[in-house]
């Protein structure tokens, strides 16, 4: 395989004010802790720290080069000097984007962005040489970070664009210059910064600026928003509209679903053509967005049967509903970690799933809530909606953290109460101390309200991994 990057092509790309070596590069990174050999470094600056002070520490770690605004101290290795590193990091994107033969794949949402993207990435990837977003590397950073880090080699592109304000997702959509958009679903996500369903639905449809030539839109049907997003699509210039979803009317639809809680066997009409498979992750939302996965393969002109098949070995990772099963005392718990995000959609969806899955003889379902956060005004309200979900899920103990939790509190039955705390680390200790072999255990808040810290306390009182 050929290098990522030359230092002439990064020449003819950034036009640096110098660069003072020769080299070639396999990847690019802003994080130093990430840094691996041969990788290009790009020194950002931030609100609480200057990636200028980590240029030495990356380039003693193997990186080919580095790229600076400013001379380094210390720095011993091969410097690109640029007047600006973060319009340096877009343009070395760009280079890539232009460069690309890839069949490009964009991906939006308020919820199932980055599972919708992970499905794409293994569809594809079992098909052709395929580049995807890592994480959730979706924003002004993360966007031209995937780009700059596409292959030439590659065939096949998938990016996520994420967004928590207006205007934020039309210059990262124009940078990825997609073949095939899709929004997976618009909810009150963010409402706080957005103001209305409606103001978030056209921000979302701002991932179809600047598409590329005969671009496919690839939208919800089950969605309220769907005749807005159809028609703010057409606006950007988009010459097919392709729906998915479990109405009838969808090109894509859900035909049947045996949900498990350990996965799913669907049965989708994909154009009309019948598929089935299995999909290796749990869930309603998960089965929705693979059919709206399939669509975007369908659009990019890729085998959907082989796609499909990929699916059985989709996983949701861990922040995002992965499973474990640890030990126990005498026995084992299974643990749902969704400690990554939180909002009134996903913690729905993740209701749901806790009352497919069956506890072991003796176990309950146990549940530790934080915060959903960005919800405005309403945020109280949307916290106490939650309470009919909660009785549905068959919980036996809620916990709860954050200030907004205490409206959904206040709704819960008595017996249903555990604590309700200020903060996860306040309540961490207490909601691992009250589990026993057996149980099934759920995770889920908005990444502000910190609940990994529930999680690791969990996993330390447990014994480990069951089975290892």
């Amino acid at each position: 395989m050929s290098a990522l990057w030359t230092s002439d092509e990064v020449r003819a790309a950034l036009s640096p004010i110098s660069i003072t070596a020769p080299f070639e590069a396999s990847g690019v990174t802003f994080d130093s802790r990430a840094v691996g050999k041969g990788d290009i470094f790009f020194a950002l600056s931030g609100e609480s720290t200057d990636g200028h002070g980590f240029v030495a520490d990356a380039l003693a770690r193997g990186a080919a080069a580095a790229v600076v605004s400013r001379d380094v101290a210390g720095a011993k290795g091969t410097l690109v000097h640029v007047p600006d590193t973060m319009k340096a990091l877009v343009d070395l994107g760009h280079a890539a984007r232009v460069r690309s033969r890839a069949r490009i794949a964009s991906v939006t949402g308020s919820v199932g962005k980055t599972s919708t993207k992970d499905a794409l990435r293994a569809m594809l990837s079992v098909q052709a040489p395929t580049s995807a977003s890592v994480a959730s590397y979706n924003n002004h950073v993360g966007v031209p970070i995937s780009l700059a880090r596409l292959p030439r080699e590659a065939r096949y592109g998938v990016f996520e664009i994420g967004m928590n304000h207006p205007g934020e997702i039309e210059p990262l959509a124009r940078q990825v210059a997609a073949h095939v958009g899709v929004v997976t679903n618009v909810g009150p996500v963010h409402i706080g910064h957005m103001g209305s369903e409606e103001a978030i639905a056209d921000e979302k449809s701002c991932l179809f600026a600047g598409m590329a030539d005969g671009a496919v839109a690839v939208l919800n049907r089950d969605n309220r928003h769907f005749a807005r997003l159809a028609e703010k699509a057409r606006g950007f210039g988009v010459s097919r509209i392709v729906s998915f979803g479990r109405d009838e009317a969808a090109d894509a639809r859900l035909v049947s679903s045996n949900l498990q809680d350990s996965g799913s066997d669907l049965v989708a009409l994909i154009q009309g053509r019948r598929i089935e498979y299995r999909l290796g992750a749990a869930g309603e939302h998960w089965a929705l967005n693979s059919v709206g996965a399939l669509a975007v393969v369908e659009a990019l002109g890729a085998d959907i049967v082989q796609g499909a098949a990929a699916l059985a070995e989709v996983k949701a990772s861990p922040g995002r509903g992965a499973r474990r099963v640890l030990t126990f005392g005498p026995g084992t718990i299974e643990l749902l970690d969704e400690s990554y995000n939180g909002n009134p959609v996903s913690m729905r969806a993740m209701l749901a799933v806790l009352s497919r899955t069956v506890p072991q003889a003796g176990g309950r379902r146990m549940l530790a809530l934080g915060d959903m956060r960005e919800l405005g005004e309403a945020s109280d309200a949307l916290h106490a909606d939650l309470a009919e979900a909660v009785a549905a899920s068959g919980a036996t103990q809620v916990f709860l953290c954050g200030p907004h939790m205490e409206a959904l509190w206040q709704r819960l039955a008595p017996a249903q109460r555990g604590v309700h705390r200020p903060d996860s680390a306040s309540l961490a200790g207490e909601f691992a101390a009250a589990l026993r072999a057996g149980d099934v255990v759920a995770v889920k808040g908005s990444l502000g309200t910190k609940m990994k810290i529930v999680v690791d306390a969990i996993v330390a009182a447990s014994g480990g991994e069951a089975g290892r």
